[in-house]
């Protein structure tokens, strides 16, 4: 799975222009995802239910495998797929259509040489849930929202 998430990442940050403003992300299979530039790093989220995660993507993020939590995972690559320079700030929230939204908690994981951010969101299918992501690198801020569709498995 990581493989599949690092491989859809780099084919995004190969679509994007150097000025491109965030976007709102379209169903892309068992994932709705988003991007968006900030100066020169490109960030990708993504959305899963754990339950579909392979075991050892699990145990290499730390998660437990459950139809009931997701987890969003937010990768900072520059142009060749690298670790930015210097660090990403993001903070995330997440929130019922209509809803409040509330903190995600984000830990970063460290995959060779290049650092994840994961946070997980406790759901109960059948259920629609919106993403709202800031980033900070430098002076430069960006935002990325999306919305995920949860179903009972």
């Amino acid at each position: 799975m990581r493989t599949v998430v690092l491989a859809l990442a780099l084919a995004l940050l190969a679509g994007c222009g150097r000025d491109a403003p965030p976007i709102t992300a379209s169903a892309a299979s068992s994932t709705q995802q988003a991007q968006a530039r900030i100066g020169d790093v490109v960030v990708h989220a993504s959305v899963v239910q754990t339950s579909t995660l392979d075991e050892a993507v699990a145990r290499e993020y730390g998660l437990e495998r459950s139809d009931r939590t997701a987890m969003l995972l937010i990768s900072a690559r520059n142009a060749n797929g690298d670790a930015p320079p210097s660090a990403v700030d993001i903070t995330a929230t997440v929130a019922p259509v209509n809803g409040v939204p509330q903190p995600i908690a984000l830990r970063e994981v460290h995959v060779g040489d290049l650092v994840d951010h994961v946070g997980t969101v406790d759901i109960a299918p059948p259920e629609t849930l919106k993403f709202d992501v800031t980033l900070r690198y430098g002076s430069a801020t960006s935002s990325m929202q999306f919305t995920r569709d949860f179903f009972p498995r």
